[in-house]
C-alpha cells in the first residue's frame, strides 16, 4: 500500500484518480510548516504540492521512503531538485495543463482591447450610455504577429486563423517547415513590430527576452498596434509602453502580468484610459486546476507502480561508476551549450556534439543533455529546460542533435566540441578539464584560447592590427568596465583574430554598440556564464 501526502490545496477532481486506487491511501494536510512536514513525511511514498510549500532538502532527507514529488502546475523553483536526485527521488510537474487556459484568457484580452470592453462596461455601468466612444477594430483581416510559437503560441495562432487574421511568427527555433505546417508566415522580432497590427508575447523571460520590446521597438513600430502579455512580466518594457502609447504610436494593451506583482499603487497601467489589466489569471480556470492535478496524479501512479512516466524534471539516476567518470564534465559541457547559444545568432537548427579521446569509450547520452540543457535554456529560459526534458524539447523545436565520437585527442586527454548552426551561421566552441585548473575553453572557431567559463564574458572578432587592443581597453574603461582577465587567438598575423575579455560587471548595451563601430572590429556579443 502506497501513501501519499497532499500538503497544499489541490483540485479534488485532479486527485481523484490517487483516491480511488486500490492501493493508495492518500493524506490532505495542507499548512504545514517544515518541521511539521518533517516530522511526518517519513511515512509516504510521495507528496503533492503547489507552489505554497517548499520542499527542502531537510523535507527530503526526512523522507525516507519518498519516491516521488509531484508539483501541480509547471514552476518546480519551491522544490530542491538537487536534492531531490542526489537521493533519488524524481520530480514531476505538469507542463500542459495551463495551455488551452492561458491561450483563452489571451483571446480574451485580444478582444477586449480590441473593442473597449471593460471601459465601456464602467462607463454603463456608472449610469452613462456612451456609444460613441468606444469605437473599436475587428480582428478579421489584421495581422497578428506571435513572439514565442511554443505550446500557448502555437494554439493562439490556431485560433486567431479561425478568426481570419493572418499570423506572423518568432520563435529562435522554428523552421520553415514547421510555420508553413502551421499555416505562419516565419519572422523576426523587427517584421513584426513593423508590420502587425495585434501583437502577443509567449516567451519565457530570460536576459534575452527581457524588454525585448522596448523603446527601439516602439520607435519603429506601426502605428496603431495593439499589445497583449499573458506570459511573463518583463518582456515587455512597461514604462516605454506606457510612452508609446501617449504618443499614439499603440492604441491599446492588454495585460495579465507584471514585472512586479503586485505592482505597486501608483503603477502607470492600473489608472490609463487605454490599457486593460488582469491579476495573473492566466492558469485561474477550474478546467486547468484539474487538468494539471490529473496530469501530476497520473504520473505519480506510474512512478509509484514502477510503470513508464512523464514529465520528470530531475536528472534519473545513472550507474556509480558511470556517475564518477562524467560528473566532473557536467558543468563543463552545460557552460559549453550556453556559451555556444550565446554566441551564435539566429534560429537554431541542429547541435553537433563531439566526444574525443577517453570519452569516446563512455555512455555519453547524460553527458550530451547537459550540453543541449545550456544551448536551449538561453532561448527557452533556465526554468524550463532541465536535463531530464532537454532533448525531448529539441525534438520538438526540430533541432537536430548529432553525436559524433574520436578515440584520438589532440593535445587532451578528453576533448569535448560543441558545433551550433542556426538559420544564419554556424560556430564551434571546444573545451576540457585541466588538472588543477577545472573546465576551460580550449577553442574558439578556429582559433586557439584559454579561457574560464564563468562570469561576465566579451567576445570580440577583429582583425589583427596594431593598436586594437589598446582602443579596446580604453573604451571600457571610459566606461567604467573593469577588464579581470584578456585571451587574444589568431592563426595569422594580420589576419582574423577573436578577443575574449573577462569583466568585472554586466556591459551595458551602449557600449558594445561603440565597440563595433570602431576600425577593425567587427562584433562584440556579451555572454553570461554562471
Amino acid at each position: 500500500m502506497y501513501k501519499v501526502l497532499v500538503s497544499d490545496p489541490i483540485s479534488d477532481l485532479g486527485i481523484q484518480q490517487l483516491v480511488d486506487a486500490t492501493d493508495v491511501v492518500v493524506d490532505k494536510n495542507p499548512g504545514l510548516n517544515e518541521d511539521e512536514l518533517c516530522a511526518i513525511i517519513g511515512d509516504y511514498d510521495a507528496l503533492l504540492v503547489r507552489s505554497q510549500t517548499r520542499v527542502t532538502a531537510k523535507i527530503m532527507e526526512a523522507g525516507k521512503k519518498l519516491k516521488v514529488v509531484g508539483r501541480a502546475g509547471v514552476g518546480v523553483d519551491n522544490i530542491d531538485l538537487e536534492a531531490a536526485t542526489q537521493r533519488g527521488i524524481i520530480v514531476i510537474n505538469a507542463p500542459d495543463g495551463n495551455t488551452i487556459t492561458t491561450c483563452e484568457h489571451t483571446f480574451a484580452m485580444m478582444m477586449a482591447v480590441a473593442r473597449h470592453i471593460p471601459q465601456a462596461y464602467m462607463k454603463t455601468v456608472n449610469g452613462t450610455w456612451d456609444r460613441k466612444s468606444f469605437l473599436g477594430v475587428e480582428l478579421r483581416g489584421k495581422t497578428l504577429g506571435v513572439l514565442g510559437m511554443g505550446r500557448i503560441g502555437s494554439e493562439v495562432a490556431k485560433r486567431a486563423k479561425a478568426f481570419g487574421m493572418e499570423i506572423m511568427g518568432y520563435d529562435p527555433f522554428m523552421t520553415e517547415e514547421r510555420a508553413e505546417k502551421l499555416g505562419i508566415k516565419l519572422a523576426s522580432v523587427d517584421e513584426i513590430v513593423r508590420q502587425a497590427d495585434f501583437m502577443t508575447v509567449h516567451t519565457p523571460l530570460t536576459a534575452e527576452t527581457r524588454h525585448m520590446i522596448g523603446k527601439a521597438q516602439f520607435a519603429v513600430m506601426k502605428p496603431g498596434m495593439r499589445i497583449v502579455n499573458c506570459a511573463r512580466g518583463g518582456i515587455i518594457d512597461e514604462i516605454a509602453l506606457v510612452d508609446a502609447i501617449d504618443a499614439g504610436i499603440v492604441a491599446g494593451a492588454a495585460f495579465d502580468v507584471f514585472e512586479v506583482e503586485p505592482p505597486a499603487e501608483d503603477h502607470p497601467f492600473l489608472k490609463h484610459p487605454k490599457i486593460i489589466v488582469t491579476p495573473h489569471l492566466g492558469a485561474s480556470t477550474v478546467e486547468a486546476q484539474e487538468n494539471v492535478a490529473i496530469d501530476v496524479s497520473e504520473q505519480v501512479l506510474h512512478i509509484l507502480r514502477d510503470e513508464p512516466f512523464m514529465n520528470a524534471v530531475n536528472m534519473p539516476p545513472i550507474p556509480a561508476n558511470l556517475q564518477s567518470k562524467l560528473q566532473p564534465y557536467f558543468t563543463l559541457g552545460e557552460k559549453l551549450g550556453s556559451f555556444i547559444a550565446q554566441s551564435t545568432e539566429g534560429g537554431v537548427q541542429e547541435v553537433v556534439v563531439s566526444y574525443s579521446g577517453e570519452l569516446a569509450e563512455l555512455d555519453t547520452q547524460p553527458l550530451t543533455r547537459y550540453i543541449v540543457r545550456g544551448v536551449l535554456a538561453h532561448h527557452l529560459g533556465a526554468d524550463q529546460v532541465n536535463v531530464v526534458n532537454s532533448m525531448h524539447l529539441a525534438k520538438q523545436r526540430d533541432v537536430n542533435i548529432v553525436i559524433q565520437k574520436s578515440h584520438a585527442s589532440k593535445d587532451f586527454t578528453n576533448l569535448v566540441t560543441v558545433a551550433l548552426r542556426t538559420k544564419k551561421e554556424e560556430h564551434v566552441v571546444a573545451g576540457t578539464l585541466l588538472t588543477g585548473y577545472g573546465p576551460r575553453i580550449v577553442q574558439i572557431d578556429k582559433y586557439p584560447v584559454d579561457v574560464t567559463p564563468e562570469g561576465n564574458l566579451i567576445l570580440i572578432s577583429h582583425n589583427d592590427k596594431p593598436g586594437i587592443i589598446g582602443r579596446v581597453g580604453t573604451l571600457l574603461g571610459n566606461n567604467d568596465v573593469n577588464i579581470a582577465t584578456m585571451q587574444v587567438g589568431r592563426q595569422l598575423v594580420g589576419g582574423s583574430a577573436i578577443m575574449v575579455l573577462r569583466v568585472d560587471k554586466e556591459t551595458p548595451k551602449d557600449v558594445l554598440t561603440q565597440l563595433t563601430s570602431m576600425p577593425e572590429l567587427n562584433t562584440a556579443k556579451e555572454i553570461k556564464l554562471p
